[in-house]
């Protein structure tokens, strides 16, 4: 598998049948290629401007053949956010309350850019259903999704309890980072399009982590109280 490249979102069972089976092989393979092709439908139109008919297309398939794997629209989309969502809440996941805060929010920092370096098309697809009101994904966010910011935001207070870093809010630097790392994939075209060939390349990602290191780690910096003689 290529650097970047999405991991594959098998099914394990046949749609068919009163009991549920194995797919097969080749039955994987082929819902894995509608999965593809899907994403790259839905994260270039969105959910309501994506068709089956563009879906097939991009599959290289029937429609008759694509509604065999997935008779509608919605379970395409519904399998692809859902296993997005997995990998969108990874990163947060990894904080180390044990660990020491900067090494923890710097490398929090890597593994977002690194996503949206990796994952453009992914990011794209979040967006768009955020955009909608996420009305496919609203109990996910608002319970699986709040639960681990939850978690995150009380080993952030802790740290900033006991001095490591300065206090602010924990919410919104989370939201804060969110927003500066997945601008890089989100908005790709217009970053290349302002730094020009010179600085639009690959070296963009390490660039943009150093300067977000900066920004987020600086401002975390517990300042020393000024001594009034």
């Amino acid at each position: 598998m290529a650097k970047g490249e999405a991991k594959p979102i098998a099914a394990t069972t046949a749609k068919s049948g009163a009991k549920s089976r194995p797919l097969t092989r080749i039955q994987r393979e082929k819902q894995d290629i509608i999965l593809e092709a899907a994403l790259d439908v839905f994260s270039m139109h969105g959910f309501r401007g994506s068709t089956i008919d563009q879906i097939a297309e991009v599959a290289g398939m029937s429609k008759p053949n694509l509604l065999y794997y997935f008779p509608r629209k919605e379970e395409i989309h519904r399998r692809l956010i859902s296993a997005l969502l997995v990998t969108w809440l990874a990163p947060l996941r990894e904080m180390d309350a044990a660990g020491d805060p900067f090494p923890e929010i710097r490398s929090y920092i890597r593994r977002k850019l690194e996503m949206a370096r990796d994952f453009p098309r992914e990011s794209r697809l979040f967006a768009n259903e955020m955009l909608q009101g996420a009305p496919r994904i609203i109990e996910m966010i608002e319970v699986d999704l709040k639960n681990l910011v939850d978690e995150k935001a009380d080993v952030l207070l802790t740290w900033m309890d006991q001095g490591k870093i300065a206090r602010t809010d924990p919410y919104h630097l989370i939201f804060s980072i969110w927003a500066t790392t997945q601008h890089y994939a989100d908005f790709d075209v217009q970053v290349r399009a302002v730094l020009g060939p010179a600085r639009g390349g690959e070296g963009r990602f390490e660039d943009a982590a150093r300067y977000l290191e900066h920004l987020f780690l600086y401002g975390l910096t517990p300042r020393q109280p000024v001594t009034v003689k």
